[in-house]
């Protein structure tokens, strides 16, 4: 996956034979690593104290000039942080950790209990899951494939991948689509944004009474306003710190804009207020609220924060007649959802199952590649050889008659390799008798000798032979 490491030396062979070692293909090392956290390990206090907002930092002291790790993609949400690193050797997840953990402040040890550790196919595995929505607390939701996609995108413009993270993030995209084209795992999932909206009407009951601010305008907050429209709530106000975007998506729901310098002024309105914003700090605390609550007379407000880091500071829900919930607390409505889609997420854990299996393939066969390419590159070599001391011999020829005998020294090789490579690919698929076979055709045909063989120029010891043939 990564350069070739220098080979090992080894005993010597007899004499008359290569007493080159065999190059290893690829550094056998190397591994893909996925190192995370998310709701299931840890809480919304731990997510957001381990949040990368800014991956930039962290891709830049987990990606060195050598070897050591190689590509890197980092995936950030509320609900989960994953690093995935192609690596070389078993101290890539505590170099990732060390790394991780600085980025935000933290030591490698306040992090590592929360932390999951993913190596080779389970790795795949999970990232297939994740990608599929089947490791989300929404199972079926579609928002993570986008994020994982942007997450990809934005790796990608600051050159942090290769080849194996390429390969296995768009292998990933197209599971997804395969998950929710042949399963129905998709088709009563809800959305945090859902679960939000369902947990204020059991609180409410009746919605239409009711006025609901949202703070921010992404995709959280215009899933949130389908939700909150759908359940008949009075009206929707909209504060966004661009104006022009909260405006856009007001008009979308026939609501209000709010200038976000007038959020706490307009709050006093909101019985039910949805929090969704990027930002790193609380935006909203306790002493804002407090004013907010003897405008309105003490009567009872309902806040859901679902953002990481989280938009509302905790101390808001000491405070009388404020109700405070952030994600962690909408885990009872997600559970009720999940019962519907049990069996259609087993049918989609067995195609991620096949895609990971096949996946494994095509990244052992990356071990397979280099002596392929070695061993017709030797034979184009001696051909190109033979073709420069025969013309040497006879004497110039006009261009179609070189391109012909060029044309037939390119069909030879390839017809002469053919058999090799195929019976090597065949081979190659038995897990214990791969390697094995490698390192012996590398032996065989001298691959790993820069120079080509004394006997492949046969008309040095036999030239009568050779103009004969």
């Amino acid at each position: 996956m990564t350069r070739n490491p220098e080979p090992t030396p080894r005993a010597a062979h007899p004499a008359g034979h290569n007493t080159h070692p065999a190059k290893p293909t690829k550094n056998m090392d190397q591994e893909i690593y996925l190192i995370g956290l998310n709701h299931r390990t840890a809480s919304v206090e731990v997510r957001e104290r381990f949040a990368l907002t800014d991956c930039t930092v962290l891709e830049q002291g987990v990606v060195p000039t050598g070897d050591d790790i190689s590509e890197v993609v980092i995936l950030s949400t509320c609900n989960r942080v994953e690093i995935m690193a192609v690596g070389n050797g078993p101290g890539v997840p505590a170099r990732v950790l060390d790394c991780w953990a600085a980025a935000r402040g933290q030591k490698r040890g306040d992090l590592e209990p929360f932390v999951y550790v993913h190596k080779g196919i389970d790795a795949v595995r999970h990232l297939f899951s994740v990608a599929s929505s089947l490791d989300s607390m929404v199972v079926g939701e579609p928002q993570i494939l986008g994020q994982l996609k942007d997450a990809y995108r934005k790796a990608v413009g600051r050159n942090a991948t290769r080849v194996v993270l390429n390969r296995l993030l768009h292998k990933a995209f197209s599971v997804a689509k395969r998950v929710r084209t042949e399963t129905a795992v998709a088709s009563s999932a809800v959305s945090i944004s859902y679960a939000a909206v369902e947990l204020a009407k059991r609180i409410f009951g009746e919605m239409s009474q009711y006025k609901a601010m949202l703070v921010g305008a992404g995709e959280m907050a215009e899933l949130a306003a389908t939700h909150l429209l759908n359940s008949g709530i009075r009206e929707i106000m909209v504060a966004n710190r661009t104006f022009e975007r909260g405006l856009q998506l007001a008009k979308q729901f026939k609501g209000e804009a709010v200038l976000f310098q007038d959020l706490f002024v307009r709050l006093a309105e909101a019985d039910i207020v949805i929090s969704s914003t990027g930002a790193h700090e609380p935006i909203i605390r306790a002493r804002d609220i407090k004013d907010v609550l003897k405008r309105r007379k003490n009567r009872p407000m309902f806040f859901i924060d679902i953002a990481v880091p989280r938009d509302i500071d905790p101390d808001v829900n000491n405070l009388d007649n404020v109700y405070l919930y952030d994600i962690d607390d909408l885990k009872e409505v997600v559970e009720e959802n999940m019962a519907q889609r049990r069996d259609e997420a087993a049918k989609a854990r067995s195609i991620v199952e096949e895609e990971a299996g096949n996946f494994a393939k095509w990244l052992k066969s990356l071990d397979l590649q280099p002596t392929i390419v070695d061993l017709l590159r030797r034979s184009e070599r001696i051909a190109q050889d033979e073709l420069a001391r025969t013309l040497k011999r006879i004497g110039p020829v006009d261009e179609p008659t070189r391109e012909a005998l060029q044309a037939m020294l390119c069909a030879i090789v390839k017809k002469v390799n053919h058999e090799p490579i195929t019976f090597l690919k065949r081979r190659f698929d038995e897990e214990e008798a791969g390697t094995r076979y490698i390192d012996i055709t590398r032996r065989m045909f001298n691959l790993d000798c820069d120079d080509v063989p004394e006997d492949a120029h046969s008309d040095r010891k036999h030239p009568q032979q050779h103009d004969d043939a």
